[in-house]
Formats: structure tokens, sequence, C-alpha cells
């Protein structure tokens, strides 16, 4: 008995060494380099904690549905023929045919109104003899031509429909947001009515290179036909018009291009009132910052548009901006490139007030600027034209016309050959006198495909000379 109470103490004994032991030695050695590592990591580490359900999940992916649904009535086929000048084969001359012959292109538009006016652009339409349209339904309408304008590749149609039509109102391009879900509806390859959907990639794209555009930028794939068609948001809201690709083989491959909404809303109202586009100017010129530029110039600012110049007699001018100043905002839009600029003036009239935010050595300044209509106009062959004064009419013995402000270079030796230089007034574009570049710009776009150019001048002999071009 006293050795199975011995055996069972020692192995008791045994037992308590043996724990006692992994309690001092190994447990204590686990625990420091716990603390070891845990010092290596950060003391909170950024989590989503977001449970993704089936439901949560639906409300994260947009529904086209709606939006197609809305736009695909809206949008119509637009198919513009065109008489052109064909190479004469010997067939021609053999049967004595004419080397005239019928070009069809065709796009897209978009119905704006219950009374069928109709949104495209003036490169669908461009030197149309007739233009039919296509609905939805496959009803087909001849239309009218109601006015473009070529810079902005805007061009308004008009049909007479025995009932009202589905029509898609503008949404506000200014709030489009880079990463917005947007559909482009349009009829590419002549399919009626063909919906695809991508992101707003950028904003106040310019495709020219000379700072005369200001596009929305999306992935959808937009390809031809698709010009004049919609940009619409997942509201259904028509935010921009089709108008271009970046592709090297001539269909899609990854960005489209659109004219903003609001810059085709302002173009439609115009044609719709005047008849032409007014365009409000704020008169200065520059260019957007960067740090290169920045350093050249020696600023601190690297984002807006830097002032070179105000141009005289402008609002510009008047409201106190100076050369030198850096414009960051025109009412809440913020500005780091020309095409911010123009792209937000394209939207607005002569005698709008903007206000211009800017930063003048280093202080921030809003100052009220009243837009004026533009007192400048390139025109074909000549060159820059601008309002003459009384007193310069007067010199010239003219009660009417425009002043030649800087001959095209290309034209100016043959010009000051003839007797006319910088300085002379323009008084008639093909018969029709000129009080204003209004004038001289209405006469250039009501000229026919085929009819030839007669420009009168007063030459600085006094005398009014008709030049004829082809």
């Amino acid at each position: 008995m006293k050795k199975i109470i011995t055996l069972v103490f020692v192995s008791a004994l045994g037992g308590l060494l043996t724990l006692g032991g992994y309690k001092f030695f190994v447990e204590n050695e686990t625990q420091s380099i716990a603390v070891e590592q845990s010092s290596e990591f950060p003391m909170f580490v950024p989590t989503n904690n977001t449970v993704n359900t089936l439901n949560s999940n639906t409300t994260l992916v947009p529904n086209f549905v709606e939006a197609a649904d809305k736009s695909i009535h809206s949008v119509v086929h637009v198919k513009n023929t065109a008489i052109v000048n064909a190479p004469i084969s010997m067939r021609d001359y053999f049967y004595g045919r004419s080397s005239q012959r019928a070009q069809v292109g065709t796009g897209s538009g978009v119905i704006i109104s219950p009374t069928g006016y109709i949104v495209t652009n003036n490169h669908v339409i461009k030197n149309a003899n007739e233009i039919s349209i296509t609905l939805n339904n496959n009803k087909s309408y001849m239309a009218e031509l109601i006015g473009t304008d070529e810079t902005t590749d805007i061009a308004l149609l008009k049909i007479e429909a025995d009932e009202d039509l589905p029509f898609m109102a503008f949404g506000d391009s200014d709030n489009a947001k880079i990463g917005e879900w947007v559909l482009a509806v349009g009829n590419p390859f002549n399919l009626n009515s063909t919906v695809t959907a991508g992101i707003i990639s950028a904003k106040s794209r310019d495709l020219s290179g000379q700072n005369m555009q200001s596009f929305i930028q999306t992935d959808a794939a937009v390809n031809p036909g698709n010009s004049g068609g919609a940009l619409v948001n997942t509201n259904g809201d028509l935010i921009g018009i089709n108008t271009a690709i970046s592709s090297q083989t001539g269909s899609y491959i990854g960005y489209s291009f659109a004219v903003p909404s609001n810059i085709a809303r302002k173009i439609v109202n115009d044609i719709m009132e005047y008849g032409n586009v007014q365009n409000g100017i704020l008169g200065v010129s520059g260019g957007a910052l960067n740090s290169e530029a920045a350093e050249k110039l020696e600023v601190k600012a690297t984002e807006g548009f830097y002032v070179s110049e105000v141009q005289e007699g402008t609002g510009a001018e008047k409201a106190g901006i100076q050369s030198g100043d850096i414009i960051r905002k025109i009412d809440n839009v913020e500005i780091n490139k020309f095409s911010d600029l123009s792209g937000y003036l394209k939207t607005k009239s002569p005698n709008d007030v903007v206000n211009v935010t800017l930063l003048r050595n280093g202080d921030e300044e809003i100052l009220p600027v009243t837009l004026l209509k533009p007192s400048i106009y390139t025109l074909p062959t000549i060159g820059l034209i601008k309002n003459a004064s009384e007193k310069e009419l007067k010199r010239h013995n003219t009660e009417y016309g425009v002043k030649i402000n800087k001959l095209d270079e290309n034209y100016k030796t043959s010009w000051n050959k003839n007797g006319v230089e910088e300085g002379s007034i323009i008084t008639k574009i093909n018969g029709k006198k000129l009080y204003s570049i209004d004038d001289a710009q209405n006469a250039i776009k009501t000229r026919g495909v085929n009819e030839p150019l007669q420009i009168e001048v007063i030459n600085k002999e006094g005398e009014k000379v008709v030049y004829h071009f082809r």
C-alpha cells in the first residue's frame, strides 16, 4: 500500500514539474513571439464590412430598361440624298449622260418636341437635296431643314406628322459626372433602335486642337449611322448628341464623343428664334495652365485658364479682367482648360451675365461680366473681318459695310495687287448688303452649294469692285 501511495505521489509530482516547465519555458516564448509579430502590423486595417446580399447588389447594378424604353421611340433614322458630280466615263460621253449622281447618306436624329422638331448632326444632312425620316414604328416622312451650325455640328429638322410624336426632353449635361452610366441610342449600319451602354470617360474634350469643341467622351459603342443619335443617362434624360468616334478603322474601337445637351439645346433655341446662332463672348485669349506653363509664366497655380490678352471693347475689359489673371471658375463651372471655358460659353447668349472667379497676384476675386456678340468673323478667301465704325464708313464714303481686319496670308499678296488691303471695306456678299458681321455670316450660310462667291470691296482707290470665286 505504501508503495502504491509513493508511486502515485511521484507521478503527480512529475506531472506538476512537466506542466510548470511548459508554462515557464514554452508558453512564455510563444507569447513573446506574438508580441514581436503584432508590432510589425498596423493597429487598424481598413476593412469593407458591407454584406453583399442579392437585394443590395441589385440596387448597385444600373437598370437600363426604363431609359432604353423612353429613348428608342424618340430616336429616328435620317436619310440624306445629295446630288454630286461623279467622274465622267466613256459611256457618259457616248450616251450624253450627265455626270451628276444621287449619293445617299444615313444617320440618326432625336425628336425633341411632339410637333416634329428633330435634332441631328450637321454632317449627317450636309449638302442634302432631300431628307427623309423613318420613325421607330417604320413610318416615313420628308423633312424640312430649319437651320444648322457647322461649328458645333448641330442641325435642326422638322417633319409634319398627323399625331403628337414621342420625344425626349433635354437634360442638364453640366450635371453629368465622369464614371456615370450612359446609353447611346441610334441606327448604326441602318439598323433601327440600337442601344449600347458605357460610362462617361471624360468631359470637355477637344478633338480639333483649336479649342473649338467641348465633347462628352464615352466608351459606349458608337458606329457609322449613330451620328445624330441620343446619349442618355439612366433616367432617360438626353444629355448629348452623338457626333464622332475615335478610330483608325472608321468603326468603334474605344471612345465616342457627343455634343453636350446644354450646347445642343442653346443652338436649337437660337435657330428657332433667330434663324442663326447667337454667341456670347467673354473677350479673352490665353491658354490652359500646367506645371510647365506655370513655370514659364512664373505663376504658382497649375490649373486654370491664364489670360494673356483682353480684347478691346469686350465685356472682359469693361469688367476689369486683366492680362495675367487666372480664371478658375465661371459661375459654378471649374475651368481647367480652354475647352471648359468655350464649352460653357457656348450655352450662353449675348447680354448674359456670368460670374468669373479669378486669381490675381494670389488673391481670389469674383467679377460679373456681361457677354457681348463676337466682333470678329473669319470670311473665306478674305480673312478676319469686324464691324466698321461710323467714322470708318464715312471715310470710305459708304453707309454700310464691314472692315477687313486681317487678310488671310494665303491670299494677301493677290488682294494687295488688286488694291485691297487691311482696313478696306466689304460692302456686299452675293448681292446682300452688310451692316454687321452677322450679315456676312448669314450670307455665307445661305449660299447655295454650287453658287459662286461674289464679294464687293471698296479698294484703296475708293472704287467698288466685285470679285468672283468658285
